[in-house]
């Protein structure tokens, strides 16, 4: 089952932005490989968010005016919104350790969502802690990105946020398996559906946007699901001590709305 949004800004200037990048302007097809002359990223000092763009060419966009994430805050209520409908199927277990995330590998399953027409495809869901978005303000324990690319490379994320609270069964079958070194890669044939892990209802804040991390690309959808849920605290002491603080801090909202659809 597939849900077409129907997305229409408030105001000229948001229906352009939006028509921007759900056209592909702000993109390429795909993610032109990074220069191996680049030095290398990371969430703290000199190589650090703030200097992203400065590290190699391939990073200009990190300095871009479209950048996520934001803080969700003074969002307007949109009618034209839609839920959201995952066309989510099960997936075999492939998790690994890239040296900023713990990151779910869903390339080889089937789960897709539809965005006005265009089929987005589940390539990879991944974790930062603290979250990277806010809400007025206020950060979660830790937060999801689920990462969609249709066939031109363009991409809807959907993130979820997690505060600390009951242990959560969906974490729960993967926690004595998350690796904690880039060396080792966590591969099983048991199967689970990224669906189970959203909360009953689904609200949710939308704005156009960008990677959260190098090269920063310009060509994202977000979808923040305004609901919470809970982990243990233990669970996200977990993945923060593999993952450290990998969350990017938020960036100026410039001239977008942020949008919120209610279930």
């Amino acid at each position: 089952m597939t849900t077409v949004l129907h997305l229409q800004p408030f105001t000229l200037v948001k229906t352009i932005v939006f028509i921007f990048l759900l056209t592909g302007a702000y993109s390429c097809k795909k993610d032109k490989s990074t220069d191996e002359s680049c030095q290398k990223w990371e969430y703290e000092g000199v190589t650090g968010p703030d200097h992203w763009m400065s590290l190699c060419d391939d990073y200009a966009e990190c300095s871009g005016i479209f950048q996520s994430p934001v803080n969700l805050t003074a969002a307007l209520p949109d009618p034209a919104l839609k839920a959201i409908a995952f066309n989510y199927s099960d997936l075999e277990t492939e998790i690994e350790f890239n040296g900023h995330t713990i990151e779910f590998e869903t390339k080889k399953g089937n789960c897709t969502l539809n965005l006005n027409g265009t089929s987005y495809k589940l390539q990879q869901f991944h974790f930062h802690t603290h979250s990277e978005h806010a809400v007025d303000g206020t950060f979660a324990g830790m937060e999801m990105h689920l990462v969609h690319e249709d066939a031109a490379g363009n991409r809807v994320v959907v993130g979820v946020l997690f505060e600390e609270g009951a242990e959560n069964a969906f974490l729960s079958r993967f926690m004595d398996h998350l690796p904690n070194k880039t060396t080792t890669k966590h591969s099983s044939s048991d199967e689970y559906n990224p669906a189970e892990v959203f909360p009953s209802n689904r609200s949710y804040f939308t704005y156009p946007g960008s990677l959260t991390t190098p090269p920063c690309t310009q060509n994202v959808i977000w979808f923040v699901l305004e609901n919470p849920v809970e982990a243990s605290a233990e669970q996200i002491g977990v993945f923060e001590a593999t993952m450290h603080e990998n969350f990017r801090p938020v960036r100026p909202l410039q001239e977008r709305a942020i949008r919120h659809f209610e279930e």
